[in-house]
């Protein structure tokens, strides 16, 4: 099962995407926590402490390691390197849950990161195309981390939106996106909801077929996110929330991995 999460910065994007992480740790086997988003903590939110995190290399930066795998060096390096290995060796273990940090899509300037993109690339392909297990990727708006080719191994695109204009219009762009890649499933999370008002808002501006679940507004979970530990338990209303939009989830793209 291979989900993507993606929505504006601030809407509770990783909230979701942890969320997920824990309930699907809870009732499958090995689950892949992939930080896909350079300003996101998708680690903190499984419970990973912030030494770990800081000691943790983002996958961009393991230089000696796409040095190996992208024999040649110079001008010339592997397009398809193999990268299980990486995935065994540089995961954060937090009982079932595997904690990957990617790291920032190099942009073109006086460097050449070919290399690097070409790594991460190979890195989100076996994920996405070669594992059984449940994946979730934490994405930023701009869903970088994805290509034509790896976008097919996405299952299920969920986009989490809040009660704003600019929400909503960030959101449809990341549909749009999605849909130019050619992911078929996409599904909204109406997040930070705060009364009936802010739901018939989102309700306005999707249909209701589009919208996998709502969520109410949590004074904790906001709470939590103005400290630097991990974030919020998942409990009251969030994980309520979070266990319908899971079995809707298993709904629309099956039992997947167990």
């Amino acid at each position: 099962m291979k989900i993507a999460v993606s929505g504006k910065g601030g809407v509770g994007k990783t909230t979701v995407a942890a969320s997920l992480v824990k309930l699907f740790a809870g009732t499958h086997g090995r689950v892949f926590a992939v930080d896909a988003d350079p300003d996101a903590c998708l680690a903190a939110g499984v419970g990973i402490d912030e030494e770990t995190i800081r000691q943790h290399k983002p996958m961009v930066e393991l230089k000696e390691i796409m040095d190996r795998k992208n024999a040649g060096g110079g001008a010339f390096y592997t397009l398809n390197p193999e990268v299980d290995d990486v995935l065994e060796d540089y995961c954060i273990r937090q009982g079932n849950i595997h904690f990957l940090r990617m790291g920032g899509v190099k942009k073109g300037g006086e460097a050449c990161y070919c290399k690097e993109n070409t790594f991460l690339s190979a890195v989100v392909s076996s994920l996405l195309l070669d594992k059984d297990e449940v994946v979730i990727l934490d994405m930023g708006a701009g869903i970088e981390h994805l290509s034509r080719g790896t976008a097919r191994g996405v299952e299920l695109m969920l986009v989490v939106v809040e009660p704003s204009k600019n929400s909503v219009n960030t959101a449809k762009l990341v549909q749009k996106l999605a849909q130019d890649l050619g992911i078929k499933k996409v599904k909204f999370v109406a997040n930070k909801v705060r009364n009936d008002l802010e739901k018939e808002f989102i309700l306005k501006n999707f249909g209701a077929d589009e919208i996998i679940g709502v969520i109410p507004f949590d004074e904790a979970v906001w709470e939590s996110a103005m400290g630097n530990g991990p974030s919020a338990e998942l409990g009251g209303a969030l994980l309520q929330s979070m266990k319908e939009i899971q079995a809707k989830i298993i709904r629309e793209v099956g039992e997947g991995a167990v």
